[in-house]
């Protein structure tokens, strides 16, 4: 249950202010017009923390309670302006297209992998497969992943890794959503505030594609169940 106390705003706005932030392609100050449009007056700074503040609470329930995933892996990096400087999103998909995992990162490297890695193995078990691209970071993580299990004696759960680009075409035509919603926001001034957006974009995707089986529920309202 994710706490609204101290809010000077009834949840059910807060949240679908968030909701059509991270899912339309729109700046605070259009938010802002819409929001008084409706009868909320509400300055873009507000609606800011609001998403910053809301948006990983509400992920973090979505992860949760998504419906299960193929074993069958896509996993690929896209990138996305901090402060003019690229970051790295993680992101992991099946091959379905049902969303797995995402992170951003300022580094691309094995501990970033590892990190991507260590939270989307653990949230959805071990995958059978994993396509992904020529990162050799996120190979010599998952031959980690693999050494581990030998040595433990689990090698029936050995990860087949195929690195065949065709293979992950999927995950690229993925990233499109994600990117023409950050166009819009024309880069992020911080590392925090990026990251927080990116969660409830990637929720608000996660719900275009009914991973909640919900669809005959309106998405704004899918969102709002999110909280608990």
């Amino acid at each position: 249950m994710i706490s609204f106390k101290g809010c000077h705003f009834p949840k059910d706005v807060i949240v679908y202010a968030v909701f059509f932030y991270v899912r339309y392609p729109v700046s605070y100050r259009d938010l802002e017009e819409i929001m008084q449009e409706r009868g909320v007056d509400i300055d873009h700074a507000t609606l800011n923390r609001w998403v910053v503040r809301y948006s990983p609470l509400i992920a973090a329930e979505a992860k949760a309670g998504k419906r299960p995933v193929s074993p069958s892996w896509r996993m690929d990096e896209t990138y996305v302006k901090v402060r003019d400087k690229w970051m790295y999103l993680y992101r992991a998909i099946d091959k379905h297209g049902d969303t797995i995992d995402f992170m951003l990162s300022q580094p691309r490297d094995e501990a970033a992998a590892t990190t991507f890695f260590v939270r989307a193995i653990g949230s959805n078990d071990l995958p059978e497969k994993v396509v992904m691209d020529k990162s050799g970071a996120s190979r010599a993580e998952l031959t980690k992943v693999n050494i581990y299990l030998m040595l433990v004696g689990c090698w029936w759960s050995f990860i087949d890794i195929l690195q065949v680009k065709y293979l992950n075409n999927i995950i690229e035509q993925d990233h499109r959503f994600i990117k023409r919603l950050t166009r819009q926001m024309m880069g992020f001034k911080a590392f925090h505030s990026a990251g927080a957006t990116l969660d409830g974009i990637e929720t608000a995707h996660m719900i275009r594609k009914g991973q909640f089986g919900q669809e005959a529920i309106p998405a704004h309202r899918q969102f709002l169940a999110l909280e608990g």
